[in-house]
């Protein structure tokens, strides 16, 4: 290892002394030996000969990395009057791209929890297409970030202000309960390479054409707990960890969202409540779902007197409501399920959606593209009982409203 190696630590861990200089000696040792393993582990990473600027783009200046050291231990912001023991290296960069950076970050945090926790409540994957928006802001940050660092970025007024913010807060509350969710950090990676996981196994459950985004839940797994304990030494890895970690919170209070509803449509169903009223469930698309019990039904359908199917039925309720729901069909250019109306018309095309491979070949273990196909045959036949109450034909004549002659009547007969 080149002798220059430990030089650049030595400069980057000067600088940071020095903006704890105003700490007892003996707490600032403290500080400093808890994160010389995490830069000697950088300059392994960094390779031959790394500069002092090499460190700044990865952990930002050492002043600012200094301040993250003071808030994460509880300890005051640094007094202004020893604004002159230092001299901050100011990284000359457009203020534009770090501002799209950081607000960029911010906008995917949002992004990857909002259709995360609406996935999660529908157990679908169509809402999960919403982070096609997101995904190219995040790109264009992270690329930003890989090439600049996040100096720039720890340097904006919003940043700084946030980070005192953060400070503050930290100094009002109890130093002693913040440390111990801090111990936590190492457990809240595996939960969250858990949570994608069976996330990712329970919409495959629900859609089989989700078997294609399983694998990505799997690399996002493996790159939460990879990138989260390395956080201390590289912040740019807070642009993968942290909407990821966004997902996986927004899915679990959808989750849990879900699972109240499903209890709640239990208790419905099994009469827990006997007070005359009864809960009604809305698809998606706000129409409402017919129920059997406590299952829904997707379709209808209606056999004559012989056993042989009825075709274009329409549904309606004593009051003379029609019964409609949400009419879906396939979208042939992608093979997805797309809504095309509502009507009271049955039965509906059953929609039979699955993968296929480039062979044509359905639901085999090479399938890589989805594929959707409507089927109008009745799947299956009636068994009418023998027997069975047949109603009377519409030209049945109705009994007349006034007495009947008498039978001695001499009018003739036809």
């Amino acid at each position: 290892m080149s002798t220059q190696n430990p030089t650049a630590v030595r400069v980057y861990l000067a600088r940071v002394r020095s903006a704890l200089a105003d700490l007892p000696e003996s707490e600032v040792e403290e500080i400093l030996e808890d994160v010389r393993p995490h830069l000697a582990e950088m300059e392994a990473e960094l390779g031959e000969n790394p500069k002092v600027d090499a460190l700044i783009e990865r952990l930002g200046s050492p002043e600012s990395y200094a301040a993250e050291l003071r808030a994460s231990g509880g300890y005051p912001p640094r007094p202004p009057d020893a604004g002159d023991k230092t001299t901050v290296l100011k990284v000359k960069t457009g203020i534009g791209g770090a501002r799209f950076a950081f607000w960029g970050l911010v906008f995917s945090v949002g992004g990857f929890a909002l259709f995360g926790f609406a996935a999660a409540v529908w157990v679908r994957v169509e809402p999960l297409l919403g982070l096609l928006f997101v995904a190219p802001v995040l790109a264009i940050s992270v690329a930003y970030v890989v090439r600049k660092g996040v100096a720039p970025i720890v340097e904006l007024p919003e940043v700084v202000k946030l980070r005192e913010i953060a400070t503050s807060f930290q100094n009002n509350r109890n130093s002693k309960g913040i440390n111990y969710f801090r111990t936590l950090k190492p457990a809240w990676w595996v939960l969250c390479a858990a949570v994608l996981v069976i996330f990712g196994l329970l919409l495959v459950l629900r859609d089989t054409e989700a078997v294609l985004l399983l694998p990505l839940m799997l690399l996002a797994a493996v790159a939460v707990v990879w990138a989260g304990p390395k956080l201390k030494t590289d912040r740019r890895l807070l642009w993968l960890a942290v909407p990821i970690s966004a997902f996986v919170i927004g899915s679990m209070l959808g989750g849990a969202g879900a699972a109240v509803d499903l209890i709640a449509k239990r208790s419905y169903s099994n009469g827990s409540y006997n007070g005359g009223y009864t809960p009604s469930y809305n698809d998606s698309y706000g129409n409402p779902q017919l129920m059997y019990g406590s299952q829904d039904v997707e379709n209808i359908y209606a056999f004559d007197a012989e056993g042989k199917p009825l075709t274009e039925i329409y549904l309606y309720d004593e009051n003379g409501r029609p019964l409609s729901t949400t009419r879906y069909a396939c979208e042939r250019s992608t093979g997805e399920k797309r809504k095309v109306g509502d009507d009271n018309r049955y039965p509906r095309p059953r929609l039979e959606r699955g993968v296929q491979d480039y062979d044509g070949n359905l639901n085999g273990y090479n399938g890589s593209r989805s594929y959707c196909q409507e089927r109008t045959e009745v799947p299956f036949s009636a068994a009418i009982p023998k027997g069975a109450p047949v109603p009377p034909s519409a030209t049945t004549q109705a009994p007349p409203s006034s007495p009947a002659p008498p039978s001695n009547s001499t009018q003739p007969t036809r």
